[in-house]
């Protein structure tokens, strides 16, 4: 699921998709991507919501969070 928010500026946009990235990771087993868009600014991606992200998302991520829970026991 892709988390968008208003954008005040590239700075701005992409912090806030941090902050995004990083609750969500905590909670989840798939990595969480930064997707730089030019439209959008920057967006927070679940990698759980595909099944191999697609290319044209892949060549603009731009920070991934790992996903913080562990599928081992």
């Amino acid at each position: 699921m892709a988390s968008l928010a208003p954008i005040a500026s590239n700075a701005d946009s992409y912090f806030e998709a941090l902050a995004v990235a990083e609750r969500r990771a905590l909670h989840s087993y798939f990595d969480q991507h930064i997707v730089e868009d030019k439209t959008l600014g920057y967006f927070a991606l679940d990698e759980g919501d595909y099944n191999a992200l697609p290319a044209h998302l892949t060549n603009r991520v731009v920070h991934t969070v790992r996903g913080g829970m562990l599928d081992e026991f």
